[in-house]
């Protein structure tokens, strides 16, 4: 899984812009310091260039996995350390008026004195020594020519069965699938016979390319000729030509001779043979403009009436498929309840109505995991199917459903077909995809409060003029366009739901340090595991709908927050905040829909606070005076009556 590699990614991108800040500041003025600063970042930005040749690797082996491991919490560590560090000078020189410079050389005589040192002079040999250990295991892995599983044994296109999909086994398409056969029939404006294109988007797994191929199954017998070709992430256009070419009835030869054509040969050919045919052909699975563009050029206009049926997951691309006004954009939908719940007992139990009372309940736990999705549908039941019907096998497969995509072979398919997505994205998106795992499942998010998480996270930097707050609202619309993302009202509020989840992560599979934590409710057994848990490393604490926060582990032992969201927290008001002034990285702080009757006074403490939500809250009186004083914050979301 490629999951560790963007989680790595992610904690790059804060570190290499602090330590690019760091050698323009004061501190980096003093002899010895701008040396230092500058080897740790060449050092590091070397891991970061490694990380990124990692993420084209579809399946990295266990060395290369252990290895980014390594450097994803020694970015952390280090990041931890100079904010620390960084900390500690700045609260000295504001108890030292005037004496900035004096007490930084003091500080920095006192790192290097081997007689004393402790706490943040110990982190950082520490971090020196890791960051040469981690070197060193690179080229002893000799991980640059490592190999990756790209190439599984005994894994086929799980597409193969949508080609080739019974009738008879599908649910929820005869609808679709009529509409979309009697559009393709239609003529055009003004009675014209142009080739007219359809698109089918959405997300992998909805039916896409069985819906093309039952629309292509009722208009087949209306055309002289008809071929499917799957496009793919990497297309070679030159095997694609030839593909469809192979398909089309040549009564002369002269296509027997095709393996010393180029590309632009086979498209000339294929154009030739097209020229005064009605064709029909489904293009499947496109990924990009290009590849639409150059593939399209090979499918002649020549005012027969042919047709083309496109697939694909990005509405972008869907977009560009659909140039003429008579050409048609059509969006895939989720199963509803009822043909969820048909498909899901005909695969079982070979009835479209049939499923024992005592697993009613379970397998709408199960339809519900599904979340309407026809390829997961299908994977789950297949599973199922060689399980006994019986409530506690079921109650099994619907808690391990995260993690049964990678372990189970029978859904190695659906694992595949949804990884394609995920591995489409660049670096940056997947981090912030990765992201969307800290809230509950089903849970509807507020785009303005993700966006915001993003920035206080540090995964969104400015971009050519662009503000960070720009940068991170067209990522998540890029998400949305790539159907990673499924928006539920766009309208002022902006909010949507996942479609791709990994389920909750446990306290006990974690590897290294916990760094972030999202709690949905607080009982003994949890906090008894977290009070076994160092938690000075936690970057993020979410807490939803929860009780007994009175026992919560105390802030004191959060050092490290950059993001504090209570929102809809319940009996939060039991909580001690007295300390929150001691979270001194802290950038996103939200008490919404809380019960809090006033925001703790310290908060007034917090410099680097970035935003601030007291909405729909108890709140009955005024902000505190101090709040003026936070010089970084951008947004303070309250109610109007309270006054500042």
């Amino acid at each position: 899984s490629m999951e560790v590699v963007s989680a790595a990614h992610g904690a790059f991108g804060p570190l290499l812009e602090k330590l690019t800040t760091l050698l323009v500041d004061e501190y980096a003025r003093l002899k010895g310091v701008r040396r230092e600063i500058r080897s740790l970042r060449s050092e590091l930005s070397s891991m970061h260039a490694a990380l990124k040749e990692y993420t084209k690797l579809e399946d990295p082996n266990d060395q290369v996995k252990t290895w980014i491991s390594l450097v994803r919490e020694l970015a952390y560590d280090t990041e931890d350390a100079l904010d620390k560090f960084v900390h500690q000078l700045v609260n000295g020189s504001r108890r030292h008026h005037g004496g900035f410079k004096k007490l930084f050389r003091k500080t920095i005589c006192h790192l290097k004195t081997l007689g004393s040192r402790r706490g943040i002079a110990d982190q950082i040999d520490d971090l020196k020594d890791r960051i040469k250990h981690v070197k060193d295991l690179k080229d002893s892995y000799t991980l640059d020519g490592a190999p990756s599983s790209t190439t599984r044994h005994g894994v086929v296109d799980p597409r193969l069965h949508a080609i080739f999909a019974e009738e008879a086994h599908l649910v929820g398409m005869e609808g679709p699938r009529d509409d979309l056969a009697n559009w393709m029939m239609e003529e055009g404006n003004n009675s014209s016979s142009h080739c007219k294109v359809l698109s089918i988007v959405g997300f992998g797994g909805l039916g896409k390319t069985t819906l093309a191929n039952e629309v292509r199954r009722k208009i087949q017998g209306r055309f002289h000729c008809q071929a499917f070709v799957s496009i793919s992430q990497k297309p070679d256009i030159k095997k694609i030509i030839k593909d469809v070419i192979s398909q089309m009835p040549c009564l002369d030869g002269s296509t027997q001779d095709t393996m010393d054509w180029d590309e632009k040969k086979s498209i000339a050919k294929l154009r030739e043979m097209l020229q005064d045919k009605r064709y029909l052909v489904i293009i499947d699975d496109v990924w990009s403009r290009q590849a639409w563009n150059t593939i399209k050029c090979a499918f002649p206009e020549n005012n027969c009436s042919s047709r083309i049926i496109a697939t694909t997951r990005i509405i972008d691309v869907a977009k560009s498929c659909c140039q003429n006004t008579d050409d048609r954009m059509y969006k895939m939908e989720a199963l509803n309840d009822l043909h969820s719940r048909t498909l899901f007992s005909k695969r079982i139990f070979g009835s479209s109505n049939y499923c024992p009372e005592v697993l009613h309940k379970v397998s709408d736990g199960i339809l519900k995991k599904c979340g309407g999705l026809p390829l997961a549908i299908i994977s789950i039941s297949s599973l199922l199917a060689n399980r006994p019907a019986m409530k506690d096998e079921w109650e099994k497969v619907k808690r391990s459903i995260g993690c049964a995509l990678e372990n189970n072979q029978s859904l190695e398919g659906m694992s595949s077909i949804l990884s394609l997505s995920y591995n489409d994205l660049p670096p940056n998106l997947k981090t912030c995809l990765l992201y969307l795992s800290v809230f509950p499942e089903d849970y509807v998010i507020d785009r303005e409060r993700l966006v915001r998480r993003w920035i206080a996270e540090g995964f969104i930097s400015e971009q050519h003029g662009q503000s960070q707050q720009e940068v991170a609202e067209n990522y998540f619309y890029e998400l949305v366009n790539k159907s990673m993302v499924q928006p539920v009202d766009i309208g002022y509020d902006g909010k949507f739901v996942t479609v791709v989840r990994r389920g909750q992560i446990s306290l006990k599979s974690h590897q290294g340090f916990i760094r972030r934590l999202s709690v949905q409710h607080i009982d003994q057994e949890l906090l008894s595991a977290l009070a076994n848990e160092d938690l000075s490393h936690v970057r993020s604490l979410t807490v939803t709908s929860s009780v007994c926060m009175k026992h919560f582990p105390s802030l004191v032992e959060f050092e490290s927050l950059r993001v504090l969201d209570f929102e809809d927290c319940q009996g939060l008001q039991e909580y001690d905040m007295n300390n929150i002034d001691k979270l001194f990285q802290l950038k996103y702080l939200s008490f919404r829909g809380t019960c809090i009757t006033k925001p703790p006074s310290r908060i007034v403490m917090l410099r680097n606070l970035q935003t601030l939500d007291l909405r729909m809250t108890s709140m009955q009186q005024d902000l505190p005076d101090g709040i003026a004083l936070l010089t970084k914050l951008q947004y303070l979301l309250t109610e109007t009556q309270h006054k500042i």
